[in-house]
């Protein structure tokens, strides 16, 4: 997903959306008790909101408020706070499925959804995982030594590529994502059609010096999955399901895929969303996931500290955005995955809270982000009680 979509979001619809969507909208709509998520046997405890410190009936009305906005087109709204899941709510709405419509579908916890750019945060964690299993040195390795077959694309200036450029956006390559995916001037299309992906990526002339300019490029995240398929000598969705998904019991996960079989790392999983939650809450927890260290503490700090200035008013870590939100006059940090078509999966490590929101509007009449930002904003951290 493009910062740009995330910027207009920002912009046009964080303040109403956030703010004065959720204060027009009476709590009181919100009538049925805020009872406990199910427990599904899915390693999730699962406990009613006030038992977090949340008020329920602020945290209840996030359920009206989305049926009766039809248009918003609301998928799913999940809320965890101390390790527990303490709200999940779906909804039936228009979907696609790796940008094929596939019609009205009524959201449970069983179905997966698209996580889109989602995807690349997930990757990020996987990286971690694979510097600390030596496969990969370290984010100071120039990335063209780590690929010899392609050194008739080498330049001066490119060998001062690292993987911390690819992991931050930075790497300089020219690289158009501004226009929409359906164009086909769009880069990451052109990178898709492409016999080699990677090949197609690395040709690219230099724009800027290495780590100098933030420019959005899923290139960028397909070379990191290729170094770690070549140092691990299997396939990218391989190592992510042994190192990431199968501790974390995270066993149905669909890839789309290219024509030689490799799963697409910059927008290509689908996940359900407890599954989606459980990636969330070992970031919050610093890569711990029930006394089990799955990727190193020291690496997730990285990823959600800022490393470069994004566009607009994000930061960007290792492949996560970097935000924050004004709450009772007190500034709240948080990290995000953002994927198109609203799929958001926010990190809030200061009030241990993780929030995730799936939606269909990869063509819709509002904002993207507005879903997102309604839920967060306007009604999740006002829960919170002192």
């Amino acid at each position: 997903m493009h910062p740009a979509e995330v910027i207009r979001t920002v912009m046009r619809s964080f303040a109403c959306a956030a703010v004065m969507c959720a204060a027009l909208w009476p709590l009181q709509t919100a009538a049925q008790s805020c009872a406990a998520p199910p427990d599904l046997g899915d390693g999730w405890k699962v406990a009613a909101p006030q038992t977090q410190g949340l008020d329920a009936a602020q945290l209840c009305a996030i359920g009206p408020r989305f049926d009766a906005w039809a248009q918003a087109n609301a998928h799913a709204v999940l809320v965890v706070r101390n390790g527990v899941l303490v709200y999940e709510r779906y909804f039936t709405g228009e979907d696609e499925k790796f940008g094929e419509r596939i019609g009205a579908v009524a959201y449970d916890a069983g179905k997966l959804h698209d996580v889109r750019s989602v995807t690349k945060s997930i990757v990020s964690v996987g990286i971690g995982i694979a510097i600390a299993r030596g496969l990969i040195a370290s984010v100071n390795v120039p990335v063209f030594s780590l690929f010899p077959e392609y050194a008739d694309l080498r330049t001066p200036e490119k060998d001062a590529i690292t993987v911390q450029h690819l992991l931050t956006m930075s790497a300089g390559l020219a690289w158009n994502e501004n226009v929409p995916y359906s164009d086909p001037r769009n880069s990451e299309v052109q990178m898709y059609g492409a016999t080699d992906p990677i090949r197609y990526v690395l040709s690219q002339p230099l724009a800027t010096p290495p780590g100098r300019v933030y420019n959005y490029n899923g290139g960028l995240t397909t070379l990191l999955a290729a170094i770690v398929k070549k140092a691990g000598g299997r396939p990218f969705d391989q190592f992510l399901q042994e190192a990431l998904f199968e501790p974390l019991g995270v066993s149905e996960v669909e890839w789309i895929r290219n024509g030689a079989g490799d799963p697409w790392p910059a927008s290509g999983l689908r996940l359900r969303p407890r599954d989606l939650a459980k990636i969330g809450q070992l970031v919050l927890s610093r890569g711990d996931a029930q006394g089990r260290q799955i990727v190193p503490a020291a690496w997730i700090d990285q990823s959600i500290t800022p490393q470069i200035n994004g566009e607009g008013m994000f930061y960007y870590g290792y492949q996560w955005w970097l935000g924050r939100t004004l709450v009772a006059r007190q500034d709240v940090s948080w990290a995000v995955a953002v994927g198109l078509g609203g799929q958001r999966m926010f990190v809030v490590p200061s009030k241990g809270l993780v929030v995730v929101v799936h939606a269909g509007l990869y063509r819709g009449p509002i904002f993207q982000g507005t879903v997102g930002n309604t839920v967060l904003n306007g009604y999740v951290l006002p829960a919170l009680q002192p």
